[in-house]
């Protein structure tokens, strides 16, 4: 993290360090107060920390082997100052959202971004590596960050913050943050349905109770190391993803039926998993957050929204383009992505996102609490 994280256990120094994370953090809540909306009882949520795949990946990939990364142009073309930060959109994506309707912050940063700065930390980072899922197949196939290592790193964070504001503050920070989950369309579209070894061992059912049996373990690692308020994502309607439409839509480019059901049967025994949860786990506030409707609707529903293209992204043709398939020289892409409910073939843009995001919160902030 270089010389800004090195620190004295002084007591002086320590206990200046509490009142500049105080400052800090009161600061940081008047700056974004204004986007923010009214949580119960006048809670202030200290961070957001992110786990997951490519949705919620702002640039971790830059810093690993792999060809799934999103750091060129047009990714980003939208983004202030127009930079590919490794954001798998034109914009900001929904962790961005999220934590600027928490009232938290406006970006939450890569983990590991050699620059960031103490203030990130204690606000919360991304650990998410584009192209993982909850089946540890899905990382080797893109060789990324699996979920067993996000966290490692996130044992690493803690340790950091431990270094940086003591026991106590730590545990307070782990224990008031907000966590969001999300992976699952990895397994469904690239492990599943696109190569034959997981086809051949397991059929949707059996496959889907895998998963979520991957994601009730993830969740529950993350509440042994403090977790509370738990956020999960749903999977999303995969079949109508842009890429999906290509590959298995038919002549039509129609939505994939078989995908989209795949969908629907791990969400279904995602949401009765995490009820269980909630039960077993003392405290905690485990929350399913569906996206799969919401995309649906505003699929079926464009012009509600103001969205003109459904089935294809903006990038090039946006039939097949993304990560190293949607760069600069790609033909065709579109002038204005706030028409296009995706950016390449296999996610939403940010104006899209930023409408997904605020329908979540409005309809389960008060469940984390």
């Amino acid at each position: 993290m270089g010389k800004s994280m090195k620190y004295s256990k002084n007591p002086i120094n320590v206990t200046i360090w509490y009142v500049v994370l105080v400052f800090i953090l009161t600061c940081n809540m008047h700056i974004y107060e204004s986007n923010a909306i009214n949580l119960p009882n006048n809670v202030k949520i200290p961070a957001l920390l992110v786990f997951g795949d490519s949705i919620v990946d702002p640039g971790n990939n830059d810093y690993i082997d792999t060809i799934g990364k999103a750091n060129f142009p047009p990714y980003g073309r939208d983004f202030e100052g127009g930079v590919a930060t490794g954001r798998y959109s034109n914009g900001k994506i929904p962790s961005d959202f999220l934590a600027e309707e928490l009232g938290i912050k406006d970006l939450v940063p890569p983990y590991l971004d050699p620059k960031l700065q103490i203030n990130d930390l204690l606000t919360g980072v991304s650990f998410a590596s584009g192209a993982a899922g909850y089946d540890p197949e899905s990382a080797k196939l893109a060789n990324v960050l699996s979920l067993e290592d996000q966290l490692k790193m996130f044992k690493e964070y803690i340790n950091k913050l431990k270094l940086a504001v003591g026991e106590n503050m730590t545990s307070t920070i782990i224990s008031q943050s907000v966590y969001l989950v999300c992976a699952g369309s990895n397994d469904i579209t690239n492990t599943y349905f696109a190569l034959p070894f997981r086809k051949l061992k397991y059929d949707v059912p059996s496959y889907t109770t895998l998963m979520v049996n991957w994601a009730s373990t993830f969740i529950q690692e993350l509440y042994n190391l403090g977790a509370r308020r738990i956020g999960v994502i749903s999977a999303p309607p995969c079949g109508c993803l842009p890429s999906q439409r290509t590959l298995l839509g038919g002549v039509f480019r129609n939505c994939a039926l078989m995908e989209n059901q795949a969908s629907i049967i791990y969400n279904i025994k995602l949401t009765s998993q995490l009820n269980l949860l909630n039960q077993k786990l003392s405290g905690s506030r485990v929350v399913y957050l569906d996206i799969y409707n919401p995309l649906l609707n505003l699929i079926n529903n464009p012009s509600q929204s103001g969205f003109e293209v459904v089935n294809r992204g903006c990038c090039g043709t946006g039939n097949l383009a993304v990560s190293f398939l949607c760069t600069k020289l790609t033909i065709g892409t579109c002038k204005d992505a706030s028409k296009y409910i995706f950016w390449d073939s296999f996610h939403p843009t940010e104006a899209a996102y930023r409408i997904i995001v605020h329908d979540i919160v409005q309809k389960n902030v008060n469940l984390f609490f």
